[in-house]
């Protein structure tokens, strides 16, 4: 395509663009894949422009485009900036659309209620809501991301915003002013809709979130971050109860209860039930975060017990909301959520055949896996697929349109069995593009040497102790990432000491201590923190500049091997004669550990050392696999080595 060449309408456009063949060879196996509305599986390494390697051809080619992306900050960087550049350049008159879940705007029945209610979770909740009040009568969006105000994780944002179960529809008062309405309607007219995965799936699966009119009418749809894909498929091909959804039910119903039927006594009292039934089931499930399979669950003490008795408190909170229903739209619509929730914690622990979510009469038979997320905030009831394989690829053949899945991390040394197998796709096209950037330059992976074993008590120690003199060398600059948040905790305080004893000042930043965005935010100003994290700072996270220069990673990211769902898949691939180690989890450890090194190198100027605290990757013979799944970087297990990388930078600050 000549659009991307020299002098073409991308040059011209874009100050400091730059020709690169990994990006046209992407684009053109795009087009390819739009014309013979195929689905198209790639991999693009960082610096390759995948961005616009899609974004082009799809505009291009004409028609309904939706593309969805893993999170809703690259929806609003695609939206706001990348989409509007590449409509520009090409002089295209196509329209954009962004569109997001209906919690990401402001509601404004709800709000009137909140505001109405005057009951608020804290006085911090007091000062937001005038905010957000003005907000919502001069927004034209609702997008309460525009609010910068309010912080994203205010307690009151549940409050004045709509969920699918709390929607009134057609029957609100405010329904001709609704922002999610409006939204929709811009994405209907709109040439190219940008949304997020969640959002994607929901409508997939529920028809619910307004993309159900636009599906039939896309010819492209583009997923980018598709390596998220498998898991997001699962959760909502399958079927979930949460400790924060019943809590929200069981507000709203109470609410309902004092506007709609004052005089019924039995109706908060009713609604206030469900919290102790919330506590008990989280008692006996303990302190400790962890993911428990059904069966173990169901043996604890206490669990059977506290499971019988929230049944029992929302079978009767919809015994009584259903004998007022017809008193207000609110009163029949709780009524039907605390059914639809007590239905769904009864097919959780005794299962029908017929009872699984998401099941369809075309579907081959289902194995479903059934256990609790046991989270600092709550718990959560799962009942998940073994396999999405079917339930996704049927979405892809039955559609007659071009799918693009792309990411950065797909495949281990250009094999894509792994992510074809998840999702269904064996047939599907395949293409993977290296990274421009000159690693073997800019980068260096350093593997310290005398490791202890991974799950040594020790090893976290020797990680700190092994990554001090790394940090000295580089003047901080760097993350620390961690596989699991015991390992972050302990992490924190160890270096928080050596750092004290060394004299050494550099601001420590750690996951939980602030919002991801502000610690990031934080990170780039400062530009000399060390910022510890785990799974959060994995990915989509973007610090190009010398901020960034060095990423310590603790252990190979190996799934816990007691997590339920990925025990049962192992279980199954053992089943069929497979080999659950070499097949599932080698190739899942190295694309997560591609993710975690992705972060390094960020642009064609950026220098960095990886640095990798597991001696498995030079000790066992499958280390190597992993590492030859990274970018071509110089390898060393000499410090001196990392000091004489960093020894002639300039400005490294100790």
């Amino acid at each position: 395509m000549s659009v991307f060449g020299p002098g073409g309408p991308l040059d011209r456009a874009l100050p400091g663009f730059r020709f690169r063949a990994q990006q046209l060879e992407m684009a053109q196996a795009v087009a390819q894949a739009i014309a013979a509305r195929a689905p198209l599986i790639a991999e693009a390494g960082t610096g390759t422009g995948k961005t616009f390697a899609y974004l082009v051809p799809a505009l291009l080619y004409g028609g309904k485009v939706i593309v969805s992306t893993g999170t809703k900050t690259l929806q609003d960087q695609l939206f706001q900036r990348d989409l509007p550049t590449v409509r520009d350049a090409l002089s295209l008159p196509a329209t954009l659309a962004l569109l997001k879940g209906r919690a990401n705007y402001v509601c404004h029945h709800h709000l009137a209620r909140t505001a109405a209610e005057g009951r608020l979770p804290s006085r911090e909740d007091s000062r937001h809501l005038p905010k957000i009040v003005a907000f919502a009568r001069a927004s034209d969006t609702g997008d309460r991301g525009e609010l910068a105000d309010v912080p994203e994780n205010a307690g009151i944002w549940p409050l004045v915003t709509s969920t699918r179960d709390n929607c009134l529809g057609g029957d609100c008062a405010h329904h001709a002013d609704c922002f999610v309405l409006k939204a929709r309607k811009a994405a209907l007219e709109a040439d190219v809709v940008v949304v997020n995965h969640h959002l994607f799936f929901a409508d997939v699966m529920l028809r619910d979130e307004g993309l159900a009119e636009l599906l039939p009418a896309c010819n492209t749809i583009v997923l980018d971050e598709a390596h998220q894909l498998p898991d997001t498929a699962t959760l909502f091909f399958g079927e979930q109860v949460t400790a924060g959804q019943l809590a929200e039910l069981a507000r709203d119903a109470e609410v309902a209860a004092r506007t709609g039927a004052r005089e019924v006594a039995e109706l908060p009292a009713a609604a206030t039930g469900i919290g102790p039934g919330i506590r008990k089931l989280r008692l006996a499930l303990g302190d400790t975060p962890m993911k428990i399979a059904q069966a173990a669950a169901l043996q604890r003490d206490g669990f059977p017990a506290a499971l019988d008795e929230l049944t029992a408190a929302l079978d009767r909170l919809a015994t009584e909301l259903g004998l007022f229903a017809e008193k207000s739209e609110e009163l029949g619509q709780c009524a039907a959520r605390a059914t639809a929730a007590a239905g769904a914690v009864a097919r959780w622990r005794d299962p029908t055949p017929e009872a699984n979510a998401g099941a369809d009469a075309d579907d081959p038979p289902q194995a479903w896996i059934r256990w609790v997320d046991v989270t600092p905030a709550g718990w959560q009831l799962h009942a998940s697929p073994l396999s999405v394989a079917s339930l996704f690829s049927r979405q892809v053949q039955a559609s007659g349109r071009a799918w693009i899945l792309t990411s950065a991390t797909l495949a281990v040394g250009r094999d894509f069995s792994l992510y074809q197998h998840e999702l269904g796709l064996a047939d599907a096209t395949t293409g993977c593009w290296d990274s421009p950037f000159d690693y073997a330059a800019q980068a260096l992976l350093y593997v310290p040497p005398d490791m202890p074993a991974p799950n040594s008590r020790e090893h976290t120690e020797a990680v700190v102790r092994a990554a001090l003199p790394v940090l000295r060398a580089s003047g901080g600059r760097a993350f620390l990432l961690f596989t699991t948040l015991r390992a972050l905790n302990a992490a924190r305080d160890l270096l928080a000491d050596a750092m004290r004893d060394a004299g050494l000042d550099w601001p420590l930043l750690v996951q939980g201590e602030g919002s991801r965005s502000e610690l990031l935010t934080r990170f780039r100003e400062l530009g000399n923190a060390v910022l510890l994290g785990s799974q959060s700072f994995w990915e989509g996270v973007d610090v190009p500049g010398g901020a960034l220069s060095v990423v310590v990673i603790d252990k190979l990211p190996f799934a816990p091997p007691d997590d339920p769902l990925l025990a049962a898949r192992l279980d199954a691939l053992r089943a069929e004669g497979g080999n659950p180690f070499f097949e599932y989890q080698l190739p899942q450890a190295a694309i997560s550990l591609k993710q975690g090194a992705g972060r390094l190198i960020r642009t064609e100027t950026d220098r960095g050392v990886l640095m990798i605290c597991d001696p498995r990757l030079v000790d066992k013979p499958y280390g190597r696999r992993i590492w030859r799944s990274l970018p071509p970087m110089r390898r060393t297990r000499e410090l001196a080595e990392v000091e004489a990388f960093f020894g002639d930078e300039p400005n490294v600050r100790g």
